[in-house]
């Protein structure tokens, strides 16, 4: 884990989506899914609700994502 795939994280929880994420990072939307998808390997479980739309965070991302924040 570091601080790029904590923002990107906290991207997707603020935009909503890979794709709008991904270009408020200046990134391609494969390499940031990419590293959410390893964040999440690396702490062992889903933070992104891929079934909601607009995208979510579930409540192990929300706190993922508000610990991110400070």
């Amino acid at each position: 884990m570091n601080l790029r795939d904590l923002e990107y994280l906290v991207a997707v929880a603020d935009h909503g989506s890979f794709r709008r994420a991904a270009a408020a990072c200046g990134v391609s939307q494969p390499a940031l899914s990419t590293q959410v998808r390893k964040l999440e390997a690396d702490l062992g479980a889903v933070l992104i609700d891929r079934a909601s739309s607009p995208l979510r965070p579930t409540p192990v991302g929300e706190e993922v994502v508000r610990r991110a924040r400070r």
